[in-house]
């Protein structure tokens, strides 16, 4: 339409079958977060995302039993981090218990991101957590 602002993003895109390493999501997502130039201008933000793609890949992995398909995408305003898995069981952040050892992740992602939520799917969920750089820090929207 004439007159209305053109949306412009940049995607990534990576499937982790559960043989992967988390690791390897990490280094993937951090490489893409260099291309922004956030490893420089944002590295708080970096490590949360970095934590994020952690948290989410495992819970594919470990509580789905499921590959995960990592996608990272910058509109420039948000930065999406979002993974499906096969599970139709959505996420709900619970409070630390000195009962289990884990159970965290989603409390950590809700501390985290800025926002984030769990959308059903036919075959399975996708969770998606939003990060805002601060505005002297956005990045750049020229990635490629």
């Amino acid at each position: 339409m004439v007159g209305e602002p053109s949306v412009r993003a940049v995607g990534w895109a990576r499937s982790l079958p559960m043989t992967s390493r988390v690791k390897d999501a990490r280094d993937w997502a951090r490489e893409h977060l260099d291309s922004l130039g956030w490893t420089t201008t944002a590295p708080q933000t970096v490590d949360a995302v970095l934590l994020t793609v952690s948290e989410l890949v495992t819970n594919a992995h470990v509580h789905a039993h499921s590959n995960a398909q990592l996608v990272l995408t910058w509109d420039s305003r948000c930065l999406h981090v979002s993974v499906h898995d096969s599970s139709t069981d959505l996420p709900v952040p619970r409070p630390a218990s000195t009962e289990h050892v884990g159970g965290r992740g989603m409390f950590l992602v809700d501390a985290l991101a800025d926002t984030w939520q769990a959308h059903p799917c036919p075959d399975g969920k996708t969770v998606t957590a939003c990060f805002r750089p601060s505005a002297d820090s956005a990045g750049s929207d020229d990635a490629t």
